[in-house]
């Protein structure tokens, strides 16, 4: 048992992967947390084998995945049953959001919050560096169409890859869970309403690397096709 699971989901992230272990590392240590690092990687980069090598140097990082790119939902999920934190969550490994946010996130989890979420879109939010316009307004008309199809009423950004939970919301949330790719975001907060979970979105920093590996296209199609199944699987999933 430990104070605090993260997950790092990646894709080809060789270029970012040993520093954002490094710089988690050294946050948690400066507070005094026990923690854990588990990445969920697939691709062929050698993002895995650069992640092994921050565990023999000393660092508490366990590697899964696979060569394949099997989807950020699946590898978040398989890391989540391993997870053995009071609180575990997840971050972008390309740290869009700095670790230093979770001084933000933490204090609602103890004050009986069951999910704390980052948001870019609060008021309060600080973006320092935006996507271009087309991803913007191709948000916009995601956040539309998700609503429409799914509810999750007063959720303002659900795709902000910082987000958190109490061990027995994780537990419970994650087993439920089916979608192998990007909407799983939709699906863990879909799921969290429906079980009774006390939702908490905390406005954070964030800044845009300019590297987003979704296919416009074929990317979106496939979006939209896992909104219509979260839909209909949620319903499912917690009876």
């Amino acid at each position: 048992m430990c104070d605090v699971s993260l997950i790092l989901p990646a894709f080809n992230e060789a270029a970012t992967i040993t520093a954002t272990i490094r710089d988690t590392g050294r946050y948690f240590q400066a507070r005094g947390l026990r923690y854990e690092i588990i990445v969920a990687a697939d691709g062929d980069d050698g993002t895995r084998e650069l992640a092994l090598e921050t565990a023999r140097r000393g660092e508490p990082v366990r590697v899964i995945g696979n060569k394949q790119r099997s989807g950020k939902g699946r590898g978040v999920r398989e890391a989540m049953a391993l997870a053995r934190g009071t609180i575990a969550g997840y971050a972008d490994a390309d740290n869009k959001v700095p670790i230093e946010e979770f001084d933000n996130i933490r204090p609602w989890l103890s004050q009986g919050y069951d999910v704390a979420i980052g948001s870019r879109a609060m008021k309060e939010s600080q973006i320092e560096r935006r996507q271009p316009l087309y991803r913007q307004m191709g948000g916009k008309g995601f956040g539309l169409f998700m609503h429409a199809v799914v509810g999750l009423p007063g959720i303002s950004d659900t795709q902000c890859g910082f987000k958190f939970f109490t061990q027995a919301a994780a537990w419970e949330i994650f087993s439920r869970q089916q979608i192998d790719g990007y909407m799983f975001d939709v699906e863990i907060l879909l799921l969290a309403r429906r079980l009774g979970y006390q939702i908490k979105q905390v406005p954070i920093r964030w800044r845009d690397d300019g590297d987003s590996r979704l296919a416009l296209i074929s990317g979106n199609l496939r979006n939209a096709v896992d909104i219509f199944r979260i839909r209909l699987g949620t319903r499912r999933a917690i009876r």
